[in-house]
């Protein structure tokens, strides 16, 4: 079980983040001039969602406190959050979080797939966007994401030079990537593995340091990205995510160009 102290820090830092993100004319309320901290004061978030500043006060700073879930709804709706970012809060409060492991396993039918969908280029990451398969395809179209000693998709965009010739819209695709591994960050919360990564990204990319604390969050979608291949022309992939079942933070990728 998920150490209750880790989750509840976390909760914490991801209300703190969108608090100061949200503006008094967000929620409609009036300008006070300067303000020595960005976004809302914890009295007024406290206010619109009904609860005591003491107990709101408690939860941003990790407290052993309990909320109810109504108490979270209040605070979310307060926020004017988003079903995605409502859905992570809840999920990071609940007190029985999923079970912490430093190796993820891929179910031998799900590893075959990519290989059943070539010469469409398709991979499978985890939940830390460690590259659990792939066929040849995807390794050509994302060219040295594969050849890590341990391959993962967001090591490799944040850190190979090469992913920003690959990607042309590379702060775009780099933002959704590290929104999508904070929201799975946040349900681990102490996991040596996202600790491990969240270093390694801050520690060599300044952008992943700036964007890391910001606590966007976001899940797997369906769209276009653009691919430079080695001769430098430019290609629009459409592409589809997929939840594995069984493994649901396990995401099946399928690209195909357009």
């Amino acid at each position: 079980m998920v150490a209750t102290s880790e989750r509840r820090r976390e909760l914490g830092a991801f209300l703190r983040a969108r608090r100061e993100r949200t503006s008094p004319s967000d929620v409609g309320l009036p300008g006070s001039g300067r303000r020595r901290t960005p976004g809302l004061r914890r009295e007024e978030l406290a206010t619109l969602a009904g609860i005591s500043t003491t107990w709101y006060t408690f939860l941003e700073q990790g407290r052993d406190v309990q909320p109810s879930r109504q108490v979270l709804i209040s605070i979310a709706a307060a926020l004017r959050l988003q079903d995605t970012e409502r859905a992570h809060l809840l999920a990071i409060a609940a007190e029985d979080g999923p079970p912490l492991e430093d190796v993820e396993h891929l179910a031998p039918e799900v590893a075959a797939v990519p290989a059943l969908v070539a010469p469409n280029p398709a991979y499978v990451t985890g939940s830390s966007y460690d590259l659990l398969a792939w066929n040849a395809e995807a390794a050509a179209l994302f060219r040295g994401a594969t050849d890590l000693a341990r391959p993962n998709l967001a090591r490799w965009i944040f850190t190979s030079p090469t992913a920003r010739d690959v990607l042309p819209d590379w702060t775009d695709v780099a933002q959704g990537v590290l929104a999508r591994l904070r929201a799975n960050a946040g349900r681990h919360p102490g996991s040596p593995r996202f600790r491990l990564l969240e270093h390694e990204l801050r520690s060599q990319s300044p952008q992943a340091d700036a964007w890391w604390p910001r606590y966007d969050i976001a899940t797997s979608r369906s769209g276009v990205k653009r691919v430079r291949d080695r001769e430098g022309a430019v290609h629009p992939m459409t592409f589809a995510s997929f939840q594995v079942t069984d493994q649901p933070e396990q995401v099946l990728t399928i690209y195909r160009r357009v």
